[in-house]
């Protein structure tokens, strides 16, 4: 049996059609997956769209039902809000532990006896090491810097690839982190004598920043370079464009990251520009990032054989050494494939590069 479950209308257009017969109520959906609750979907009878209250939908078993029957020949379209391409190649966290509970798990097998929840205890925690390394879940989300120059972090934010602004021309200019300023993660307040302050429960008080609000304050300018009119004052050249660093020598602005508090700090430079966060995720931040690609997906079957044989205490060291290094193996070869290297993009950058860089 195949494993694609839907027809090609239903994977391009996200949508599936079903005539009905005279008096029908109940309707089978045969999208792949199945829509989780039926505010993932529009429900229309000829071209006319159905309030929620006329009908009801079960997500196990995927049963469409109306509260009143249908004409014959009614024609019903269910269209998803949000369709999803390119699925096929991915598996998703219960086909890895129901496929390694009947692979690998029984008698005359790897693992002789283990609990589905340690299984998906593993596998989890599998999905997020191949998330850092191999299959590096990079995410891109696009901001507008307001005036505070600060914005949040994502909700699913482990660490950041790179820092970027869109121009007119909706080209990536690099932001470059800064190192010659930072953003406290707490102020204590103190007195006259530069003691701390406390509450009555014996608590530090705290205050504002002075650093971040002198940071927010600060003309870029001054160490960028980037001035419109050059005085040749001792004093002034100093201050603009004699001796200038080529890491802060740059338009692009620069950012700090608040590890603390969550936030992502720009330059004074940055107000009203439109940023690109790319950052990795673990893949496990909603229940629909929480799958595997098939090119990767021997190589967590290993890594779970490897964790689960390493937390039993009768297991041979022998036997885990092995699966060890199976592990190693096959997520070495999980990482060659998801490098996904092509020979002509290859060429294509290489060209020029032979030019001499004075």
């Amino acid at each position: 049996m195949g494993l694609l479950q839907e027809t090609s209308y239903q994977y391009y257009e996200g949508s599936q059609v079903i005539v009905a017969s005279a008096g029908q109520q109940n309707f089978v959906l045969s999208l792949d997956p199945l829509p989780k609750n039926a505010e993932k979907f529009l429900v229309s009878v000829n071209d006319i769209e159905i309030v929620s209250s006329n009908y009801t939908y079960n997500s196990l078993t995927g049963l469409l039902t109306f509260t009143t029957g249908l004409n014959v020949n009614d024609v019903v379209l269910v269209e998803l809000k949000n369709k999803s391409l390119g699925k096929y190649r991915y598996t998703t966290l219960n086909d890895i532990v129901n496929n390694y509970m009947v692979g690998f798990v029984g008698d005359d097998k790897i693992i002789n006896n283990v609990k589905k929840s340690d299984i998906l205890f593993h596998t989890k925690r599998g999905i997020q090491e191949f998330s850092y390394d191999i299959s590096r879940v990079e995410k891109i989300q696009e901001v507008e810097v307001g005036f505070t120059l600060s914005i949040p972090m994502p909700q699913d934010y482990v660490n950041y690839v790179k820092l970027s602004w869109s121009d007119d021309n909706g080209i990536e200019r690099l932001i470059y982190p800064i190192r010659y300023s930072a953003r406290p993660s707490e102020s204590p307040l103190q007195d006259e004598n530069y003691n701390y302050l406390y509450d009555q429960e014996d608590n530090i008080l705290v205050g504002t920043s002075v650093t971040d609000a002198k940071f927010k304050d600060f003309d870029n300018k001054k160490i960028t370079g980037d001035v419109t009119e050059i005085s040749y004052e001792p004093k002034d050249l100093m201050d603009t464009r004699f001796g200038l660093n080529p890491e802060t020598s740059t338009k692009n602005g620069g950012f700090i990251i608040d590890e603390a508090r969550g936030v992502i700090s720009f330059t004074s430079d940055m107000v009203d520009r439109i940023v690109l966060i790319k950052y990795i995720s673990d893949g496990i931040g909603t229940d629909d990032e929480i799958k595997v690609h098939k090119l990767a997906e021997d190589a967590l079957y290993k890594y779970i054989t490897h964790a689960v044989a390493s937390s039993k205490s009768n297991m041979p060291e022998y036997i885990i050494n092995r699966f060890r290094k199976e592990k190693r193996a096959a997520m070495r070869n999980a990482k060659l494939r998801l490098s996904n290297i092509k020979l002509e993009e290859i060429t294509q950058v290489m060209r020029g590069k032979s030019k001499t860089i004075k």
